[in-house]
């Protein structure tokens, strides 16, 4: 078998993780899309690894054990990053990665920023009108 067909499949793979990346809103779609690239990675460790075990005729495999050193620790990314997920789902309700972004510190969320600003001000000044008045 050629090298080409491995690294065209490899391209195919990783371009369409690339896109699933940049595209999706949902943050599990983003973990899915990322194991894809990881595929790809892994797809092209291994055929640049027979390739070269062919032309050299060394017994090493080093590709190989970089494959099985990048599906461990992709096994733990999508672990952590799943777990991460569902605790973040369980408190805000939502998986949207949008949504998701408000939780930084020092950011309100846009729709409740504009509904509180009138009401904290009309209570603030009904406040410092009340402690003017009782001193």
């Amino acid at each position: 078998m050629h090298l080409a067909y491995p690294a065209v499949l490899s391209a195919l793979l990783f371009c369409t993780g690339l896109y699933g990346v940049l595209a999706r809103r949902n943050a599990i779609l983003v973990l899915m899309s990322v194991e894809l690239m990881l595929n790809a990675v892994n797809l092209n460790l291994v055929a640049f690894d027979v390739w070269l075990s062919k032309a050299a005729e060394e017994t090493l495999h080093s590709g190989q054990a970089l494959t099985l050193f990048t599906i461990a620790i992709a096994a733990a990314e999508i672990g952590i990053g799943l777990a991460i997920v569902l605790a973040v789902h369980r408190n805000r309700g939502t998986a949207d990665i949008d949504k998701l972004r408000d939780t930084a510190e020092g950011h309100e969320p846009d729709d409740t920023d504009s509904e509180a600003r009138p009401a904290e001000q009309a209570a603030g000044s009904g406040r410092t009108g009340k402690a003017e008045a009782t001193a």
